[in-house]
């Protein structure tokens, strides 16, 4: 009779997260009965300056910011028009699938401090939104938590932060396949630390 008090005390504090850990140590439970809380993982396609060797990338492993994992160099399944626009040279996905190239990126695996951290960053919703997209894999690189490797051309969903609010102007800028904050282009970005 006791017992059964005891297991649904026990299912009461699993529902509301307040396991007594005493309680499950004194009667031998594992983790298997109460698994460690999950934490959220998400993939995210980057294309400007927060890709390797560009002038925000550092920002996806300050801790502070939370999490990322690099896992592969891949390029939209779609072809987007990517522009450098503003006057602070900022590149821009412009969200009109069908126009421009397929570009060139790469996927992060991060958590969900970092998500909001870049959710921030990126300035949701005004000034990007952040949307699913197909990518295809060129190269993977990051682990694949027991599963095969994906090979080149495979396909991958991710989150890209891309814009549905520019100006229209922008659509007749140069289009890039891949960019580079210190290309042939002439258009050096302005970092945040830079601007007025």
């Amino acid at each position: 009779m006791w017992f059964g008090r005891v297991i649904g005390s026990i299912h009461f504090f699993k529902q509301t997260k307040l396991v007594n850990r005493t309680l499950i140590n004194h009667l031998h439970l594992t983790s298997e009965v109460f698994p460690p809380p999950c934490v959220h993982m998400a993939n995210v396609f980057v294309y400007g300056t927060l890709k390797k060797g560009q002038p925000n990338h550092y920002r996806m492993f300050d801790s502070v910011n939370g999490k990322a994992e690099f896992l592969a160099s891949v390029y939209t399944t779609e072809k987007y028009p990517l522009v450098i626009a503003s006057e602070n040279n900022i590149p821009f996905l412009l969200n009109i699938p069908g126009q421009g190239h397929q570009i060139q990126g790469e996927i992060y695996k991060v958590d969900e401090q970092m998500l909001k951290f870049l959710d921030d960053f990126e300035g949701i919703p005004i000034m990007y939104q952040r949307t699913l997209i197909k990518v295809e894999v060129k190269e993977w690189e990051g682990p694949t938590e027991g599963e095969e490797k994906p090979s080149p051309g495979s396909g991958a969903e991710a989150f890209v932060y891309s814009t549905t609010t520019y100006k229209p102007e922008w659509i007749s800028l140069p289009s890039y396949e891949s960019y580079d904050s210190y290309g042939d282009h002439g258009l050096d970005y302005v970092t945040r630390e830079a601007r007025d």
